[in-house]
């Protein structure tokens, strides 16, 4: 198979789990020996990866709104395209759909943005969840318009057959890929101390989070536990973010983490109290491999767990949260007991052994079956029909006005 992957940004590991997430998939698509290409519109940073140098991968630029797309991607002639989310869908989806009506779309969701967005307009409202929000009514369009889309969360996968008309030829489950955890490599309960929160700052489910932690938790845990201290990482920190450094109560802010997991294995507990999100937390993730216990809240567990246990009592509650924080940090029988837990996770859940080779077959069986399924996505037909087609004339508009 010929693929190519369209992305919203570069891949940039050390900056969120979105860019591993990228090179995961692509990982599982070269170990398959087809031949992949990466092309985005954004410009690349000091951040991102250098693909080229770490797979058999070719690399493009592209331009946004412009025919010239539209020329280049038919003279590739992918097997399949995967779009990095539903806004690249947007840009790309119906250029790629006129130019090769064979070639398979496949969007890689990372998470579902209306459900971030619902949570996050409850929680800043009080009111009841609504998923019936503008992002959705993008984003479910996008996920109409193509023959497939990847789902990272079990919990998302259920809640679009129930609550969205998709049916489960449009979607699949494919999570995280761990590798094996190295646990005899990693730090002691009595070689490590203190307590860390990463993740991008970028990311408003974590910005909230660390303000949360700062004003409702962290003092009640620095009440119990006067030495410790939270040293919070985080890509792309502003400014706001390093005034909440606080050296008096222990609370410091450190800036972007280069090695998430090397950071993560030298503390003792990792705090995720998220109170809105989607998806899988690469955050946790990284905690399993590093062997370090994460006090968590339901919001950050989600779609993690399946049938298995999480070792910590899990809340969003700040006396409970911190109560929890301070009884895996200071008895190391229960430290152990959630170390534990997360190991098994990491394994059971999200093995590499079993996920990286299901990529590939996914997409072939998507593949094969793409006519039938087609016919059978009467939604997808009428939104790729020329009346809704609002993102075409969108950007053909935005095309025309650029050559004036």
């Amino acid at each position: 198979m010929r693929v190519l992957i369209l992305g919203k940004i570069w891949p940039e590991p050390s900056s969120s789990a979105a860019g591993t997430r990228t090179l995961d998939l692509i990982r599982s698509l070269c170990q398959a020996r087809w031949e992949i290409h990466f092309a985005s519109a954004a410009q690349t940073s000091e951040h991102s990866h250098d693909l080229a140098s770490d797979f058999p991968i070719a690399t493009h630029e592209i331009q946004l709104n412009s025919s010239s797309f539209d020329a280049w991607v038919a003279q590739l002639a992918p097997d399949i395209v995967i779009f990095d989310r539903y806004m690249t869908e947007e840009q790309f989806g119906w250029r790629v759909a006129q130019a090769l009506p064979e070639t398979l779309r496949v969007i890689d969701t990372s998470d579902l943005h209306c459900l971030r967005e619902a949570r996050h307009q409850a929680l800043k409202s009080g009111a009841a969840l609504d998923l019936q929000n503008p992002i959705a009514l993008r984003e479910i369009a996008s996920l109409l318009r193509v023959d497939l889309s990847l789902i990272i969360s079990e919990y998302e996968l259920q809640l679009l057959q129930e609550t969205f008309p998709i049916s489960p030829p449009q979607i699949a489950y494919w999570p995280f890929v761990l590798p094996e955890p190295e646990t005899a490599a990693t730090l002691s309960y009595d070689e490590r101390q203190d307590c860390v929160m990463i993740g991008s700052f970028l990311h408003q489910p974590n910005w909230d989070a660390v303000q949360f932690c700062r004003h409702e938790i962290w003092p009640l845990i620095r009440a119990q536990l006067p030495e410790a201290r939270l040293d919070v990482f985080g890509s792309y920190t502003p400014e706001k973010a390093k005034q909440l450094h606080n050296e008096k109560i222990g609370f410091h802010i450190r800036g972007r983490a280069e090695n998430a997991i090397e950071t993560l294995s030298r503390y003792r507990l990792n705090l995720a109290p998220l109170r809105f999100g989607a998806g899988l937390k690469g955050k946790l993730a990284d905690a399993f491999l590093a062997g370090t216990p994460s006090i968590a809240s339901p919001i950050a567990t989600e779609g993690m767990l399946g049938t298995l246990e999480w070792g910590s009592n899990v809340s969003i509650d700040p006396r409970q949260f911190s109560d929890t924080a301070i009884n895996t940090y200071t008895e190391e029988p229960a430290w152990l007991q959630a170390q534990a837990c997360g190991y098994r996770i990491a394994r059971e859940r999200f093995s590499e052994s079993h996920w990286l080779a299901k990529l590939p077959e996914i997409l072939e069986q998507a593949f094969c079956d793409r006519h039938a399924n087609r016919q059978g996505n009467f939604l997808g037909k009428l939104l790729n029909h020329h009346q809704h087609r609002s993102t075409e004339f969108m950007s053909r508009w935005i095309e025309a006005k650029q050559k004036k």
